[in-house]
């Protein structure tokens, strides 16, 4: 163990309680554990945090880890009576909250679509999002997970294309978890209200999505389910949260698949091809 990791304060119990968040000193998968507390009847808004979450999951069971204290590994129970064309929306929905939650501690932070966080002009990825249906006695539910990088040195980062909020600005302190947890419940619960609601509240969040969107107006290749491959210029995001790519010749909306930045010079999938933090 680094002195780093050593001196890691853990997070305030009692007073995250209030604030209808579980602390767990270690889970398997905080999305697993949520799902658990989603089925017993937790109601919307309620969170499970773990201070070392040892098994964690991306997008296509991708591994996730990182040190006990180093990040914060938390999921979020929503019951979005929306819908279910709507639901795509959720992943997206948390990246911006994400993304405000950063800029309120000084982070300028993209999104890759659909759920990475990337930091910086390398495009390091800093956080990523996994949002999973439970069935419940209470009706269909998501559990939102989200893995963001606090303050993990370089040797501790799951792979090289990642960061950390303390290694984006070297030489300064790492920002609070407590401070950070809080902001980005708050801001998720306050996003998910306004969303359900629909109308101008979710044509807003479209709007904020295209503008924190690393992806649009990009070269991309998208690998989808069924080793089938799409490449093309990403020109927007549609109302139902696909990505909208431009082969030259059609439009295609795509509303699942893993997602390359190509860089211009080079589309055609050679090393210059950025995939932030896949792992």
């Amino acid at each position: 163990m680094t002195d780093d990791a050593a001196q890691r304060p853990f997070l305030d119990v009692p007073r995250l309680a209030a604030h209808r968040i579980e602390v767990v000193a270690e889970t398997g998968s905080t999305n697993a554990l949520a799902a658990e507390r989603a089925r017993e009847g937790a109601p919307d808004g309620a969170v499970v945090v773990a201070e070392h979450q040892t098994a964690g999951r991306g997008r296509l069971d991708r591994r996730w880890e990182a040190p006990a204290g180093a990040a914060l590994t938390l999921s979020v129970v929503l019951r979005p009576d929306v819908p279910p064309a709507r639901w795509p929306w959720l992943p997206l929905l948390a990246g911006v909250a994400v993304v405000e939650t950063l800029a309120e501690h000084g982070f300028a932070a993209r999104l890759k679509w659909p759920n990475d966080v990337l930091l910086g002009a390398e495009e390091r990825k800093v956080a990523g999002l996994l949002v999973e249906r439970v069935e419940t006695p209470g009706g269909p539910t998501a559990v939102v997970g989200i893995g963001l990088n606090v303050s993990l040195t370089a040797d501790e980062l799951p792979v090289p294309t990642a960061t950390s909020l303390a290694l984006a600005r070297p030489g300064e302190p790492a920002p609070d978890r407590e401070a950070l947890l809080l902001a980005l419940v708050a801001r998720l619960r306050t996003r998910h209200a306004s969303w359900r609601v629909g109308g101008a509240a979710a044509d807003a969040l479209r709007q904020e999505y295209r503008e924190a969107c690393a992806t649009l107006g990009r070269p991309v290749r998208v690998e989808m389910p069924g080793d089938r491959t799409l490449q093309g210029t990403a020109v927007d995001v549609d109302a139902d949260g696909r990505l909208v790519l431009d082969d030259g010749l059609t439009r295609h909306p795509v509303g699942a698949g893993d997602v390359v930045h190509v860089r211009a010079a080079d589309d055609a999938g050679s090393p210059a091809a950025q995939r932030p933090g896949v792992g």
